[in-house]
């Protein structure tokens, strides 16, 4: 743990009234009722100290006497006594209070001067406020659907507030029906949604290899618009995967320029993030192609540079981005903080032509000795640039007795060739692998730019699902110091709800969403590993999702207090 500097935080008395205007030290910590009529305990972690680089602004105790006379504000809950992040870029970590009233923050300063009466209060002495994390790409849909993992706990933990789906070119193609299915299910964390280019895809043409037609490019076109007037973010592409790889450039424009004129951004997974086809310098500049003809903000999905191949291009990658930017484009990008990515082991080593159709299809050309000796160049050629058996770590599988091992390991124990026993694991059934292709200081590189905000990507298998956010703060800000806390704070937070139009979210303002996290700085940390992937992080002591308790002395509250968050609602 590196040293602490933390201000004492103190308001000076207001001119005219003879008392201090914010008594912390004669409130005591108490057995709290929050709106919900349940007990908030304070509990050890609300006295812990905040550690880290932290310099605390003082507040300032009042404003004039107009301000003191100034009507008492009744709100539902008050946070006091906390070091509060507001969520913009420039934003220092101040000594405030918070009030908040239904779902909104309807007071951020000094309660006493104001003053506020509260139905319910948080001490928030020693811990850390910050506008609630918003994560730009998940896989969370299924999780959200379901009635056992609805809470979105995984994220909660984490101090994440929004979650964004329909990512890497996938989930629905019907946004309005998806936002009343999750309305209607209950979700413990907010949401939004992208409308996916691989899901156009196979509803319109069925995953085939080819060109659209005319006709199904309207068609896509079309369902964009839908998607768009329903709410929903921007276009997503997976441009690397299955079936969003046989579109060329032109069919994305196209589509594109239709999200663009209603406000959309486009998220892309790029089509190539090592050398498999342009490369990663080409994908990047296609991306900045596409967002330049069709007038469209581009965010670039968990930016990195995959495999040995490509390995230090990051600095390349960064000057090609940041020149676009000079010229006025906008750019940017998210990120998550593993070495390994996560994803089926089809996607790593399989040939795309293979993969064309939809669902289990490809799973007969594997069966094809023909066909695979006619690939297995290929393959072996994707596993080399993978950096071999021994970067594949399989971490779901029908057979539990390989999840665990590398790919080496498990070929090594059957007496066969990598590439023979990944078509095994493959035909045996859907199989997701961990894949060490990243290089630390590419790593490095990316987050250090102002343009880079957190993400997770989260999937099951990986701990990134369940730690991205405690693990970028622990590894990137306490340890390594690649970062300080307020870059990290800012950009999982107000950077994201600016880059995609959240325009009530990331920020402790007055008249913003109340999606908060109250962080034990000293214990927020990542307990997810490779080992056990689904192990919740620590350190997020209370959470509250659109005015409503989320997370209480660091459990699980109960509720249920997340909305699908419709673009076009989202405005002020």
């Amino acid at each position: 743990m590196f040293s602490v500097r933390v201000m004492p935080v103190r308001k000076a008395p207001c001119a005219g009234n003879g008392r201090s205007p914010c008594q912390e030290a004669q409130r005591g910590p108490g057995a709290l009722t929050d709106p919900l009529n349940t007990t908030i305990s304070p509990g050890r972690s609300t006295r812990s100290r905040i550690s880290g680089f932290l310099l605390l602004a003082w507040l300032p105790a009042c404003g004039n006497a107009a301000d003191d006379a100034q009507a008492p504000l009744a709100v539902d809950l008050l946070l006091v006594n906390g070091a509060v992040f507001a969520g913009g870029p420039d934003d220092a970590i101040a000594a405030a209070d918070v009030g908040i009233r239904g779902d909104r923050i309807v007071f951020v300063g000094d309660a006493d001067a104001r003053p506020v009466t509260a139905a319910a209060r948080i001490d928030a002495g020693g811990l850390l406020v910050a506008p609630g994390f918003i994560d730009p790409h998940t896989h969370s849909l299924s999780d959200l659907l379901s009635q056992d993992k609805n809470s979105n706990l995984n994220y909660l933990m984490q101090g994440v507030t929004t979650v964004f789906n329909g990512n890497d070119g996938g989930g629905p193609v019907d946004v309005a029906a998806m936002a009343d299915r999750l309305a209607a299910n209950g979700i413990g964390t907010n949401t939004a949604l992208f409308i996916g280019h691989g899901s156009l895809r196979e509803a319109v043409m069925g995953g085939e290899n080819r060109a659209p037609s005319e006709r199904e490019l309207a068609a896509m076109a079309a369902l964009v618009a839908t998607a768009m007037h329903s709410g929903a973010l921007g276009l997503s592409t997976g441009l690397y995967y299955a079936p969003g790889n046989f579109a060329a450039t032109e069919e994305v424009i196209a589509l594109a320029k239709v999200a663009a004129k209603l406000g959309g951004v486009y998220d892309s997974h790029l089509r190539d993030e090592s050398s498999y086809s342009i490369g990663l310098l080409g994908a990047i500049e296609e991306a900045l192609e596409i967002g330049r003809e069709a007038d469209i903000p581009v965010n670039i999905a968990h930016i990195k540079a995959l495999g040995v191949d490509v390995w230090g291009q990051s600095a390349e990658a960064i000057e090609l981005i940041e020149a676009a930017r000079a010229r006025g484009q906008r750019v940017t990008a998210d990120q998550y903080p593993w070495r390994a990515s996560g994803t089926h082991l089809r996607n790593t080593l399989v040939p795309k032509a293979v993969l064309a159709g939809v669902g289990d299809a490809y799973l007969s050309r594997l069966r094809d000795p023909a066909v695979l000796r006619q690939i297995r160049p290929a393959m072996a050629e994707n596993l080399r640039r993978r950096g071999g058996a021994d970067s594949l770590l399989i971490v779901m599988a029908n057979d539990e007795d390989i999840v665990g091992r590398t790919l080496r390991e498990i070929a090594e124990s059957r007496g066969k060739s990598p590439l023979d026993c990944a078509v095994d694991i493959m035909l045996a059934g859907a199989t997701r692998v961990a894949s060490f292709n990243m290089e630390q200081q590419d790593i490095d590189a990316f987050m250090r730019q102002q343009w880079v905000m957190t993400s997770s990507d989260g999937t099951d298998g990986h701990p990134r699902k369940f730690a991205s956010f405690a693990k970028k703060y622990r590894d990137y800000v306490v340890e390594r110091r690649v970062l300080s806390i307020e870059e990290f704070l800012y950009r999982s937070s107000g950077l994201t709800a600016d880059t995609f139009g959240l325009h009530d979210r990331g920020r402790i303002a007055e008249g913003y969403a109340a999606d908060l996290v109250i962080l034990d700085l000293n214990e927020f940390s990542p307990k997810a590993t490779f080992a056990a992937w689904n192990h919740l992080s620590t350190g997020v002591v209370h959470s509250l999702v659109n005015g409503r308790i989320a997370i209480r002395d660091g459990r699980y509250a109960g509720t249920l207090p997340g909305r699908v968050l419709l673009k076009k609602e989202a405005r002020p």
